[in-house]
């Protein structure tokens, strides 16, 4: 199982509003080079809230179905696919207000289910995923300050 993990700091923004604007998930392809399409079946506040993804990956698409729950009240977005591409694939997004700013944390965990082809592909989806958080955070904020020495200048080539 390989874990991905984001970070960022949102400045003079309130977490409820950055929640909300993160989980519009039909505007990451104009937001995240990685991004190929996005389909919201379902969006909160339905209890059944899902969405479809393809993200460019190596020479083709990466694709998964996954279930969304959105809880405002705690501040969070959870994903689990439901199916796709991964043997597993699940994460959370969590928002919390932090004085004036908000800070973000991404976490996911997946797994392709191939142990002999994890040294090549777990590094590349591990990239691909988190560059793509990154992408879409910094273009629904543009003040938005990514830890971790991501570099976001210009997008790696999104068929790598």
């Amino acid at each position: 199982m390989r874990h991905v993990e984001l970070d960022a700091l949102i400045p003079a923004q309130q977490a409820e509003p950055v929640l909300h604007a993160v989980r519009r998930f039909e505007r990451y392809p104009d937001l995240a080079p990685h991004v190929n399409a996005t389909t919201v079946h379902a969006a909160h506040p339905d209890p059944k809230a899902s969405s479809s993804w393809e993200l460019h990956f190596r020479s083709g698409l990466l694709r998964w179905t996954e279930d969304d729950s959105v809880s405002v009240e705690n501040g969070e977005i959870r994903f689990e696919q439901s199916d796709g591409d991964f043997d597993s694939f699940s994460g959370t997004w969590a928002f919390t207000q932090s004085g004036d700013d908000v800070a973000l944390r991404f976490d996911a965990d997946f797994d392709f289910g191939i142990p002999s082809l994890e040294g090549i592909l777990d590094p590349i989806a591990e990239r691909v995923i988190k560059e793509t958080v990154a992408w879409a955070v910094t273009g629904l904020f543009p003040d938005a300050r990514i830890q971790g020495g991501i570099d976001l200048t210009t997008p790696a080539a999104v068929g790598a």
